[in-house]
């Protein structure tokens, strides 16, 4: 099987993770502060906040921005399910928001209708969640001039982004958002194993996130409500969560970054290969942003819905060809959990027009160009009647 996404470990991973096993700590020692560095140097941003996932980070950013019950965030319809289940983890509202049918990204023209709209009604979103789905970015200058109309804070789901850009600048810099959130899950660009970072230029939003991540507790003695007592004491200040990432994660995290250009380069040497071996195929191939540079976490196709093989039979005779396609993803309002709050799948037209060609083809550092020539013929043969 080739798979749609694959981690790359190296030998100076596993000394880094070791040289961990053999020092004094294994969980918030030296490397993740190291880590939170290494990131925001690479992205331009102030402040890092590492955490045991994206979701974490997520959540953390929504929860330390004040969205709670009452609130309301929007994201977009077309990506994992925690771009959502961020706000109901704070007891906010959900909606969506289309997408752009080239980029798949959250559309800003949707983004901006829905606002006037919003806004006659009586009710704005205090958060959007714009995804950067394959590593793409959405339109984040627009996005950006619509919340200082609107007055909505914007997190940044940029899980599958890091290493590219946008505008001129890495995506993370911050310059159209309050928050970006990084994901470094085994398929992702770099990886942790598990793992997340949350970065800003808000130096105070940073520590409200970095106390939420280890369970709202503060050391700091000008927070403290009571004299401290001595140099154990600490104070829970608020209602935190325990998701720290070890020591053991930032170390591989460390290595693996400092190969983020060569993964990013190699994925998008692939990505154009595709492009050129698909070109006479009858398939959509993804679009580019001339604005910025994707960091091709994923490799999207479409197979249309009028063609003459199913996109379902497409996905299943790649299977059964020991290609590992995937779909990313599922609508989220079509999920029982969100479908139970009244969403219907007519509402988000584009994204369940997507969701009906969409196919991911294997796209990793490692992939080969034999690999991806098989790849490339398997799709030739499921296409054939």
């Amino acid at each position: 099987m080739i798979p749609y996404g694959r981690q790359d470990i190296r030998d100076e991973d596993i000394e880094a993770v070791v040289e961990v096993l053999r020092s004094d700590y294994l969980t918030q020692g030296p490397c993740v502060p190291r880590f939170e560095h290494s990131v925001c140097e690479i992205v331009g941003a102030a402040h890092g906040v590492a955490v045991s996932s994206a979701t974490a980070a997520l959540h953390v950013a929504c929860a330390a921005l004040g969205l709670g019950p009452g609130g309301l965030l929007w994201t977009s319809p077309v990506t994992f399910v925690a771009s959502a289940n961020c706000a109901r983890y704070c007891g906010a509202d959900v909606d969506f928001v289309d997408i752009d049918p080239r980029s798949f990204d959250l559309c800003a023209d949707a983004l901006e209708a829905k606002l006037v709209a919003a806004e006659r009604s009586g009710r704005l979103p205090d958060i959007v969640v714009p995804v950067h789905l394959c590593g793409q970015s959405c339109d984040m200058r627009r996005i950006h001039a619509l919340a200082q109309r609107f007055g909505f804070r914007i997190v940044e789901d940029a899980s599958h982004a890091i290493g590219g850009r946008y505008d001129g600048e890495p995506i993370g810099s911050g310059r159209f958002s309050d928050v970006t959130v990084f994901s470094f899950h085994p398929v992702k660009i770099v990886t942790t194993g598990e793992g997340g970072m949350a970065v800003t230029n808000d130096g105070e939003l940073a520590a409200r996130m970095a106390r939420l991540r280890t369970h709202g507790i503060t050391r700091d003695a000008d927070l403290m409500e009571r004299p401290c007592e001595g140099p154990w004491y600490y104070e829970q200040l608020e209602l935190g969560f325990n998701y720290r990432l070890t020591d053991l994660q930032a170390a591989l995290g460390c290595t693996q970054l400092e190969r983020l250009g060569e993964y990013v380069a190699r994925r998008e040497a692939l990505a154009d290969r595709y492009d050129e071996l698909l070109a006479p195929f009858p398939v959509r191939t993804p679009w580019r942003d001339p604005a910025g540079r994707s960091a091709w976490h994923l490799y999207v196709v479409r197979i249309p819905c009028d063609g003459d093989v199913p996109r379902r039979v497409v996905f299943e005779r790649m299977r059964e060809a020991g290609i590992g396609v995937n779909v990313h993803y599922i609508p989220v309002h079509t999920q029982p959990y969100y479908a139970a709050m009244g969403f219907r799948p007519e509402q988000f037209p584009e994204a369940m027009a997507y969701y009906a060609e969409a196919i991911s083809l294997p796209l990793h550092p490692t992939l080969s160009h034999d690999e991806q020539d098989r790849v490339v013929a398997e799709l030739a043969r499921a296409l054939s009647r």
